[in-house]
């Protein structure tokens, strides 16, 4: 807790800088584009509440964990404090360029990865409309293009997976700035539509093309991809740490493999993160290779061996619950999967050739949890609950294995 507290209190110093540091940078801007003093003044304030309200926005998703931000930037927060001060920056330079050229579209998308929609949206529309503030001749013309633009291509790259494919969202997002920027020299220019009026949107749109492409490679390669490999990694097994599990104690081994399996069809049919999951299943009793079970003694296992983050959580939370807080879903399905199987096990090594009442077993099980109340502290609902007995009892084949 005191590790958080200051953790916190570092963000907030951090944070308190990029609040100084925007309304510096705005007014050397402003005195060195020949901005009057109210200008100057105007510029300042209006980036210094527009900062403001992005850096309560970032606070506020940090109070919310995980859920307040996309991917992994709960974690890595500094990610978005480098984008925001090189949009900052470049948002001001931009002001010297030709409006039509400006590549605010791509700028949306990478601030809203890097954080998450909302934030992703008022940053882009901050920069915006601190570009038309410095220009020469600023109006709400551009305002409109560009928000436009950008809010569109947040909701169509919005929930990045492995498996999704960019060319449709990015054709979108492509077609909508172009339609928006021929819309901005007929209707707000009154230019007569020909070859020259499409000159710079071409050109923007080759551009904001490029950046797309470049940023959403190395997006997928450095955040979506990274974490599925070490998943592929670690929850092979027979990796390093699960074989030596398996010279250590034969039994835990099985065990952890029985498990596994359990937790990652529940997980797959009922939509869980199956990978993290199956990570905790496998690894939440690899201290016995040392015969120490205290999480704070394994958990060096976890970070050598450089675990996804989410994984280590999901294992902290199995292993050091705690009574004030709802434990996930996530953990319900190891506990309910690790006790069939413990019991079966037991079952089996009592007596070889035991008939086992699957059906009953698994009621039994659940039905306990529900009568003691142990499941009032879990984030689960009936319907999910019934899931995971159905599911359960579907596996009977593969428990008819264990008696081999």
């Amino acid at each position: 807790m005191e590790k958080k507290t200051i953790s916190f209190k570092k963000t907030e110093f951090i944070y308190a800088g990029l609040f100084l540091l925007t309304g510096a940078i705005v007014c050397l801007f402003s005195f060195f584009m020949g901005k009057s003093y109210e200008a100057i003044l105007r510029n300042v304030i209006v980036s210094l509440i527009m900062s403001g309200t992005i850096i309560f926005m970032l606070l506020d998703a940090a109070t919310r964990g995980k859920n307040g931000f996309s991917y992994d930037n709960f974690d890595k927060k500094s990610r978005f404090i480098v984008v925001y001060i090189m949009a900052l920056v470049l948002s001001c330079a931009l002001a010297l360029v030709p409006n039509q050229f400006w590549p605010y579209m791509s700028f949306f998308v990478i601030l809203a990865l890097f954080s998450n929609n909302e934030i992703g949206m008022i940053s882009g529309t901050f920069f915006v409309t601190l570009t038309v503030m410095l220009e020469e001749n600023g109006n709400y013309a551009e305002l409109f293009m560009y928000v436009i633009a950008g809010a569109v291509a947040i909701a169509v790259f919005r929930d990045l997976n492995e498996n999704t494919k960019i060319a449709f969202p990015t054709f979108i997002s492509l077609t909508m700035q172009a339609v928006l920027l021929v819309a901005f020299n007929v209707l707000f220019l009154n230019r007569t539509f020909g070859i020259k009026v499409l000159f710079l949107p071409i050109l923007n749109l080759m551009l904001n093309l490029l950046i797309l492409l470049i940023f959403l490679n190395m997006f997928g390669v450095y955040v979506i991809r990274k974490s599925n490999d070490m998943y592929m990694e670690i929850n092979d097994s027979e990796f390093s740490l699960l074989q030596e599990l398996k010279e250590k104690n034969p039994e835990e081994y099985y065990r952890a493999i029985h498990t596994a399996y359990l937790s990652e069809r529940i997980a797959l049919g009922l939509g869980f993160n199956s990978r993290a999951v199956k990570t905790c299943s496998y690894y939440h009793r690899i201290g016995i290779i040392d015969g120490k079970m205290d999480y704070d003694d394994v958990s060096h296992y976890y970070t050598e061996n450089r675990f996804p983050l989410e994984a280590i959580e999901y294992l902290h939370e199995y292993m050091v619950p705690s009574k004030a807080s709802v434990k996930s879903r996530e953990t319900l399905t190891v506990q309910l999967s690790e006790t069939v199987i413990a019991t079966i096990m037991m079952l089996i090594k009592k007596d070889p050739n035991v008939d086992i009442d699957y059906d009953h077993l698994i009621d039994g099980i659940i039905d306990k949890m529900i009568e003691t109340g142990e499941l009032n502290s879990y984030d689960v609902t009936f319907r999910e609950l019934n899931e995971m007995r159905k599911i359960l009892k579907k596996e009977k084949l593969y428990y008819g294995f264990l008696l081999r």
